[in-house]
């Protein structure tokens, strides 16, 4: 593709005259009001740091649309939008209770045949709203249903739709004890299981992400793959052993996942006043953080920094210290394993003093599947989805685009020409292919 240069700067203004998010930045310690005012016009991850080190910073997190009595993401962003919506809940084998929406067609006539099952997977500290957050004729969730497809929205353990567990609370350090390939096999599995049963039919899965790490490892195992029809991925992730993002690399070098485990934080809850220093020093000297969304996911080319304030409305959802530190423990050994637990708990729960590696290739070569990557993605990198590549059996179905970064495969304003209605393609010839068998 050619490439497009990113979208102008549009903020709204307050009624001082203010840029809108500016003016969030009152309330923050005098050591950082300086550098929120250059991060956070930049995205909604911005605020994601700033929260995230910082309990000061509640002004923005106050607005966030918290589920409660009543409250639903049905309720809150799918029905408003005209869609028929149903709220399901599930619950995992190790009892936390997960969120599930089920998306219809705005259209009452397409409303009259249900097509095949589609699952959306989110990627980390998301959740099943970061579908539907753009219009209509923008956001994939409305347009897979608009196309007559049969929509589920996954939600994992820890997001606000996703926040209770049959014995354990939220401040029960316990309940924050997972990371991504608990989500795999506890979660997503249950979750394609529920709608499995439910439709009678093959799940075709849909992730960005995290979400795809998430649905590559779940893949390997032959319990899940046996209920999935085909695999579209957004930002492909199983190696990153190539990752540019450089504040993500420099969080990895400082191990400030380790900080955050010895400082007894398990929910990444993006509240802590513990970090604020942590957070202010590693955007000091060599390291320029002026330009925070590219700092983090590389540079975006497409998404409509107008909306920010409507994405704060959801963005960003908790995950767990644990996950934040497995994640880096692959960026630094560069390898698709288990968690690591140190030798000693390793052999205990491993038997083996290094954590097992993920093999992709015990991943059905009957499953067909479909990628696409951008080659301004800092975190999901070129060299890292080709070794993802060689070590699968089967052939994916490949879109490169040269300007997108990794923010863009969801909010893009274009995304549905420039990915999404060739990956509807690929799903469609799929699901017509199931039900006919």
């Amino acid at each position: 593709m050619s490439s497009r240069p990113a979208s102008s700067l549009k903020l709204e203004t307050s009624s001082i005259g203010t840029p809108r998010s500016m003016a969030l930045c009152g309330g923050i310690s005098t050591s950082i009001t300086r550098r929120c005012r250059r991060w956070v016009p930049q995205f909604p991850i911005a605020i994601i740091l700033l929260n995230l080190f910082s309990d000061t910073y509640s002004v923005a997190y106050s607005d966030f649309r918290r589920r409660s009595s009543g409250e639903s993401l049905c309720n809150q962003l799918i029905r408003p939008a005209g869609y028929p919506c149903t709220e399901h809940s599930i619950q995992t084998s190790d009892g936390y209770l997960l969120a599930l929406q089920r998306v219809s067609s705005s259209n009452r006539d397409l409303r009259l045949s249900t097509g095949p099952p589609v699952l959306l997977q989110h990627g980390l500290f998301t959740a099943g709203d970061s579908w539907f957050l753009n219009s209509p004729q923008q956001s994939l969730g409305f347009i897979l249903a608009d196309q007559g497809f049969d929509v589920w929205v996954a939600n994992v353990r820890g997001t606000r739709w996703s926040d209770t567990h049959v014995s354990l609370s939220l401040k029960d350090k316990e309940f924050w004890d997972w990371s991504w390939q608990d989500l795999a096999f506890y979660d997503l599995a249950e979750i394609i299981h529920y709608i499995n049963m439910t439709t009678n039919s093959k799940v075709l899965v849909v992730a960005h992400s995290q979400g795809t790490i998430m649905t590559l490892t779940g893949l390997t195992q032959p319990y899940i793959a046996d209920m999935v029809e085909a695999v579209a991925l957004l930002s492909p992730i199983t190696y990153l052993k190539y990752v540019t993002a450089p504040l993500v690399l420099r969080m990895v070098s400082v191990h400030l996942d380790q900080m955050v485990v010895a400082m007894g934080i398990h929910q990444l809850n993006f509240r802590s006043d513990k970090l604020v220093s942590l957070v202010d020093s590693l955007c000091d000297g060599e390291l320029d953080c002026n330009d925070m969304l590219s700092s983090i996911t590389g540079k975006n080319c497409c998404f409509n920094s107008s909306l920010v304030d409507r994405y704060l409305e959801y963005e960003p959802h908790p995950s767990s210290a644990k996950n934040l530190r497995h994640l880096f423990q692959m960026i630094r050994k560069g390898t698709f394993a288990k968690y690591d637990y140190g030798p000693f708990k390793n052999r205990k729960l491993y038997g083996q003093l290094k954590p097992p590696g993920f093999d992709l290739s015990q991943i059905s070569e009957q499953i067909p599947f479909w990628m696409s990557y951008g080659g301004m993605d800092g975190l999901a990198d070129e060299k890292d989805i080709k070794h993802t590549l060689k070590e699968l059996q089967c052939k994916p179905q490949l879109l490169y685009l040269e300007n997108y970064g990794h923010i863009d495969f969801i909010l893009s304003t274009s995304a549905k020409e420039d990915i999404y209605d060739n990956m509807i393609q690929f799903l469609r010839t799929l699901g017509r292919s199931s039900s006919e068998n």
